[in-house]
Order: C-alpha cells, then sequence, then structure tokens
C-alpha cells in the first residue's frame, strides 16, 4: 500500500535519448509499503516510441536482504555491494543497445533493478559477461512481456500524484 509519494531531488536516466544541452529529467522518490520507505530513482518521462517499441520485455534484477535493524534499508556491506552490480550494469549499459534502465527501488528488504530488454537471452548473457569478475551476487532476474511499458507508466502516473 502507498501511504505517501515524495520527490527528493535531481538525477540522471537513461531511458530516454539525451541532447547534451537539456536538463536531466530523472527523480528521486520515496514512497512508503508496510510502514518502511522505499527509495524509488527514475527518468520521469516515458521515452519516444522507437525506444519502447526496441524493449518489449521488463527484466527485473531483483536482491533481497535483511533491513530489521535498518529501517528496511540495507546494511552497508550489503549496500557496498549492491552498488558494485549497479556499477557492472550501468558500464555494460554503455557498451550495449540490448537494454535500458528504467527505475531502482530500494526498501522493505528489497533491491530492485528494472530494465526494459530487447531479448530475454542476449540480455543473460551481457549479464553474466559484466559479472564474471565478481563474486556471485544473491539476485534473482524475472522477464515480462510488457511492450506497452505499463509498468514503468504506473510508476510515473503514481508519482504524478
Amino acid at each position: 500500500m502507498i501511504l505517501m509519494l515524495s520527490f527528493l531531488g535531481l538525477g540522471k536516466g537513461r531511458a530516454q535519448e539525451k541532447d547534451p544541452m537539456e536538463e536531466p529529467k530523472g527523480i528521486i522518490g520515496r514512497y512508503y509499503e508496510d510502514d518502511l520507505p522505499i527509495i524509488m530513482k527514475f527518468v520521469n518521462e516515458l521515452p519516444n516510441d522507437s525506444i519502447i517499441s526496441k524493449f518489449p520485455f521488463l527484466t527485473v534484477v531483483s536482491w533481497k536482504y535483511d533491513g530489521s535493524e535498518r529501517n528496511g534499508m540495507p546494511p552497508k556491506s550489503v549496500n557496498e555491494r549492491m552498488i558494485l552490480l549497479e556499477g557492472a550494469l550501468e558500464s555494460s549499459m554503455s557498451n550495449s543497445d540490448i537494454f535500458t534502465h528504467v527505475y531502482s527501488r530500494t526498501g522493505n528488504n528489497l533491491k530492485e533493478l528494472v530494465y526494459y530488454t530487447t531479448k530475454q537471452d542476449e540480455f543473460m548473457k551481457m549479464l553474466n559477461g559484466a559479472l564474471e569478475k565478481y563474486d556471485v551476487f544473491p539476485i534473482e532476474i524475472n522477464f515480462y512481456e510488457d511492450r506497452e511499458w505499463t509498468d514503468f507508466k504506473k510508476i510515473l502516473k503514481d508519482f504524478k500524484k
């Protein structure tokens, strides 16, 4: 249940073609789930239709953790590993046109890195290559067909309120 939505600041996103002179449209937002804060990072607009049609699969990389001592947020050591994971994926993104980041969610004992991808097998190959030099991350990856980007549209609508 969403109790409160708020904007915390500006950041950059990737799910759009960028004009280098354009101001960033990314935000960091917060809402509450089970009385615990959830922090969201995302670009605050839909990309153009050519991007949407290119990436039909919602891809969710999930990391469950014990946040009982930090109000649902990850312990420092776990958060440092999560930053490594995000960095590895971000680096791969700059060399790939098979996926685009749409949002990240942290809180209530769960971290999710959410992308739209072209094909599941290509994403998994890229992911395995990006992570091969690291110790195993305790992640789960799920794919959903979402040609209309319904999941992301819901987030935009929720935060627009």
